[in-house]
């Protein structure tokens, strides 16, 4: 979910497989900057279209996973996209979801995003 100059990230820490809980404390959000062996930041774009050029060169034996990538491009300004597995870029301008519950998580989303654009425009 994005605001001005920000983002927020909601995740879980289960790892599972259908009903099987395989492990609770799974990381699942992970910081690029740190990782980048040329110690230069990227900015969210263009990490979302290596991402996604991975995900298509993938795609007759696709990693089964929808990344979210979320980021301060210029300015500050939030980036946020999703991907499905074979790098489909989904933009949005305030909140994406990913995962088995997207089709839930959409409606709260949803809700929760105008509560929350409504209360800081209240103010």
């Amino acid at each position: 979910m994005v605001g001005k100059n920000c983002f927020a990230i909601a995740s879980d820490r289960r790892l599972g497989v259908q009903l099987q809980t395989i492990a609770t404390d799974f990381q699942r959000i992970y910081r690029i900057h740190d990782k980048l062996r040329e110690e230069r930041d990227l900015k969210p774009e263009t990490f979302a279209s290596l991402v996604s050029a991975i995900l298509y060169e993938k795609r007759f034996g696709p990693y089964f996973c929808q990344p979210v990538i979320a980021g301060l491009g210029d300015d500050d300004k939030p980036f946020i996209c999703t991907m499905d597995s074979i790098g489909a870029k989904e933009l949005a301008k305030d909140f994406v979801v990913a995962g088995t519950a997207s089709e839930s998580l959409y409606g709260a989303c949803e809700a929760m995003f105008k509560l929350f654009v409504t209360h800081i425009t209240i103010i």
